[in-house]
């Protein structure tokens, strides 16, 4: 069933790609019992003392689709998936993909706001969650969520739970991915009603300029390529044993070549929903873990951490990090440290992904983001007046190709300006290509806060922050951090005779169910904030105040102060 809202690919364009065998016209779903029927008893996933062979996981995930569909959920039909790293996060993708309804992968920090705008978006048909995590009651603000949607939506989203408190009106997730009926026989059932390949199989979220994060629709098709062209240039194999410790919603940990890339070379996956090095080390020791994913700010501590950390790491052969750039001298530091290979990977759940090879000299290694993995990957880097810079030269990135769909979900507006009119995605990040193919990438064009490798939108957060009654004018930054990378900044302009602090900025916007991590963490109040020639908040200008304070600044001379 196709999704009204999705962009297509055009026709001689998808042909192209299918000759080339980039897409292979089966769904994702269709791998699941090939897995089980050729790898059995292997052992698929491990979380904490639940180990499940690729046959279990198999028979979980089919139980947990047709438990689904006797529900009234079916192919064509989205739902929100806020499921923290464990089997439950992968057994729900699984199910969802044979039967054909899309996951909106949302993170667990997300809150109210992020569910309510982005169900209302999808027109999602239910919420799984955990019971709690972290101290939070999920389940109850997934029926806040729901019970706010059933007056828009055609019936009231179903909520699942995954957990060991599951109230009476919510549905047990781990009973309905029970396997006590004749698995041959759902599975016959299942496969009858497999999706469509060029159908939608899941929705990514972006981090996006302005506003909620955007909704990327990934068909099987090119998801498919995706994990398989990820995972051959990652050299991930039957013997990888790949740690899971980012948040499993992301493209990054997900199919780049993440969980899924794992599953598809016949590997383990590890599910660890904590990257502390304690946890990642004892989990690396007892797993004989061969590779994992990390953004900079993590792969930092664990370098910090590792020589000192009494544990048996000689498993560990790769580690990849991306999300946000490495320095040079980071880069080079965390090989050593962890006594691996480091892989940098520059890429997007919009599509483009580029690694440094597994054997990459250091000079590539340290220095650049990598080479796109597909050969009908279309690079293209622009100048301010839209015209190609000189080889070598720094401009914004535009790409194209068979895994880089050509429009976000339900965003004609949006799409008009991120994409060209013959297909190319405005990365909006700067980027300087060496003579070897590789990416560099050197600033951003778009207006994002890069925290830890959580993506927020400027946008989104000054948007809030303006409703506020005290608030005449706003503008939020990024604040560079040498643990996170950047942290939200926020530059006001007050009414007159108003006051407002930073705390009570967090107050409200916790209140309005933003997400934690999106908070803003530094503030500063100006008479006047600088503006453009066409009047807009001259963010440059904030920046830079921020990158060369004065005395009259004592906030920003200090950046601990105003911390949250």
């Amino acid at each position: 069933m196709k999704r009204a809202g999705f962009v297509p690919w055009p026709a001689e364009t998808a042909r192209r790609y299918r000759e080339a065998g980039c897409w292979q016209g089966r769904p994702l779903g269709a791998w699941l019992w090939e897995w089980a029927d050729g790898r059995g008893d292997r052992t698929a996933l491990v979380d904490g003392e639940h180990r499940l062979s690729y046959r279990e996981l198999a028979a979980r995930a089919d139980a947990l689709a047709e438990s689904l569909a006797e529900r009234g959920l079916a192919d064509g039909d989205n739902i929100l998936v806020q499921l923290p790293n464990g089997w439950e996060f992968v057994v729900t993708t699984l199910a969802c993909f044979r039967l054909g309804v899309a996951p909106v992968m949302m993170l667990p920090p997300h809150r109210a706001y992020e569910l309510t705008s982005i169900a209302r978006h999808v027109d999602a048909k239910a919420l799984v969650v955990p019971d709690r995590w972290k101290d939070f009651d999920h389940q109850t603000l997934a029926h806040e969520v729901a019970t706010e949607l059933a007056a828009e939506l055609p019936g009231r989203p179903l909520v699942l739970v995954a957990g060991e408190e599951v109230r009476a009106d919510s549905l047990d997730l781990r009973a309905l991915a029970g396997t006590d009926e004749d698995v041959e026989a759902r599975r016959k059932r299942l496969d009858e009603r497999a999706p469509e390949a060029d159908e939608i199989a899941l929705f990514l979220l972006s981090g996006g300029t302005t506003g909620l994060p955007k909704v990327i629709g990934r068909t099987h098709d090119d998801y498919s390529y995706n994990i398989r062209t990820s995972a051959a240039a990652c050299a991930i194999t039957e013997d990888t044993v790949y740690l899971t410790v980012l948040p499993a919603g992301h493209n990054f940990p997900l199919a780049s070549p993440g969980i899924l890339g794992t599953l598809w070379a016949g590997g383990t996956v590890v599910m660890l929903p904590s990257p502390r090095p304690d946890a990642v080390f004892a989990a690396i020791e007892r797993e004989r873990v061969t590779t994992t994913s990390a953004v900079p700010a993590v792969a930092l501590s664990w370098s910090r951490a590792a020589a000192d950390c009494g544990r048996d790491l000689s498993s560990l052969r790769h580690v990849h990090v991306g999300g946000s750039v490495l320095s040079h001298e980071l880069a080079a530091s965390i090989g050593p440290a962890l006594g691996c290979r480091l892989q940098q990977v520059y890429g997007m759940a919009e599509g483009l992904i580029c690694y440094t090879a597994p054997d990459a000299p250091d000079e590539i290694a340290h220095t650049t983001q990598g080479s796109p993995i597909s050969p009908h990957d279309e690079l293209r880097v622009e100048g301010p007046d839209g015209q190609p810079v000189a080889p070598g030269g720094i401009g914004e990135m535009l790409t194209r190709g068979p895994y880089t769909p050509r429009g976000y979900f339900r965003a004609p507006e949006v799409n008009a300006r991120s994409y060209t009119a013959d297909g190319w995605y405005r990365t909006g990040d700067l980027v300087r290509i060496t003579e070897g193919g590789h990416v560099v990438v050197c600033d951003r064009v778009k207006d994002l806060i890069n925290r830890g490798g959580e993506k927020i939108a400027a946008g989104e957060i000054e948007t809030l922050v303006q409703e506020m009654p005290q608030v005449a004018e706003v503008a939020a930054v990024a604040a560079p951090d040498p643990e996170v990378g950047e942290r939200v900044c926020l530059f006001v302009r007050l009414h007159e005779g108003r006051t407002l602090t930073l705390a009570e900025v967090g107050a409200e916007l916790t209140a309005r169910g933003l997400a934690a991590f999106k908070i803003p963490e530094r503030f500063e109040v100006l008479a006047e904030l600088p503006h453009t020639p066409v009047g807009k908040p001259d963010k440059k200008a904030l920046r830079a105040l921020l990158n060369a304070p004065s005395p009259s600044n004592p906030l920003l001379n200090d950046p601990t102060k105003g911390a949250a």
